[in-house]
């Protein structure tokens, strides 16, 4: 992509972005404390494996405990095999979750296995933090991948040691969950925190709702609620009004800028001030190659190969360029496109000018 290609594409993406903040959903913003998933983790054994799985020696002892289990007396110097594989097993339980509901498992090889392809967990117990034991999994794997080959050649496609089993564990016990703190209050805490959403939540939901709502700070919403509020059937409804009101967001002066990709976005509050910026390249090419050397005839030498290193610099007339203030993202866009420079230069410019005090926005480098 050529550097005017790449100026242009700056100038559509800043020029893009909304020009005012929206109004956005309270659940949209929020999260209702106590309201939360839960991470799951066990240990399991896959099996079934076409002669790709485990070698190490912990799998032996997993086998051997697996066939105690069932009631047989085998050895870990017995129990070999290479159709099995001892994974992890995580999944996350969702809040609310019942007694056999569904969930998705995932299944991630430990040891030296090269392929998951067609093998099948045995039954795994999942357990949470606390040690408790919340689901158990099982069932064939789903493996987005393969690995085939021989001694000399070999193929793999994707990640074949990991694959997930959709709906491959049962709930067994319901996760702790209190919506209500010890008060009776109830508690919103934002996503992004700004003094300014979570006083506009607050504000709305005393004006559309009889319950009393106060910000706290620039994360939490608390919300007070009447005990005939907080009836289960009552506290629902309520929680699903107060969800769908409508609050005016909050955009950050941010930038966000890619290194990698040399992509750049930037938000509509994003300001820049009077300025005069310089900007030149240096670039340094290096090309080698070899020559032979040959020593005359009758004389006592050496044929060699001998490498020739060529180094070129060039840098490039930077001239002073005046930039008038920004007030807007489309002002922004213009201004920085007519220095003439690439996205990957840009990236530079922005972090002097945030140096210089004359970029009023946050700077983000992924």
């Amino acid at each position: 992509m050529t550097p005017v290609a790449n100026r242009i594409g700056l100038a559509v993406l800043l020029a893009l972005l909304p020009w005012s903040a929206e109004a956005a959903r309270v659940k949209d913003l929020v999260e209702v404390s106590g309201v939360r998933d839960n991470q799951l983790v066990g240990v399991g054994l896959v099996v079934g494996l076409n002669r790709t799985g485990d070698s190490g020696p912990f799998l032996a002892q997993a086998l051997s405990n697996a066939f105690k289990r069932l009631g047989l007396q085998v050895s870990p110097s017995q129990a070999k095999s290479k159709n099995a594989a001892v994974v992890y097993v995580t999944a996350t339980l969702p809040p609310f979750a019942r007694p056999g509901a569904k969930i998705d498992v995932t299944v991630s090889s430990v040891g030296d296995a090269k392929s998951l392809f067609g093998g099948t967990l045995l039954r795994t117990p999942l357990s949470g933090a606390d040690r408790e034991v919340y689901a158990i999994a099982q069932g064939q794997l789903a493996v987005g991948g393969f690995t085939f080959g021989g001694k000399s050649s070999s193929e793999q496609r994707n990640h074949p040691t990991v694959g997930r089993v959709p709906s491959g564990a049962l709930v067994e016990r319901i996760s702790p969950s209190a919506i209500l703190g010890r008060g009776g209050e109830l508690t919103l805490c934002l996503r992004r925190r700004s003094f300014a959403v979570a006083s506009r939540i607050a504000r709305k939901i005393r004006e559309e709702l009889p319950v009393a709502a106060v910000a706290e700070d620039g994360a939490t919403v608390r919300v007070s609620i009447t005990p005939a509020q907080r009836l289960p059937g009552r506290l629902v409804s309520l929680i699903a009004r107060i969800g769908s009101l409508e609050v005016k967001t909050d955009t950050l002066a941010r930038i966000v800028i890619n290194e990698r990709t040399g992509t750049i976005v930037a938000g509509e509050h994003v300001r820049l001030g009077r300025v005069v910026i310089s900007h030149g390249n240096l670039s340094v090419s290096i090309s080698e190659s070899a020559s032979v050397s040959q020593p005359r005839a009758l004389a006592k030498g050496q044929t060699k190969v001998v490498p020739e290193t060529k180094l070129r610099t060039a840098e490039g007339s930077g001239a002073l360029q005046l930039v008038a203030e920004t007030v807007t993202v489309a002002d922004l866009a213009r201004a920085l496109n007519a220095l003439g420079v690439s996205p990957r230069d840009l990236v530079s410019i922005f972090q002097a000018l945030r140096v210089a005090g004359a970029l009023e926005a946050e700077l983000v480098v992924m």
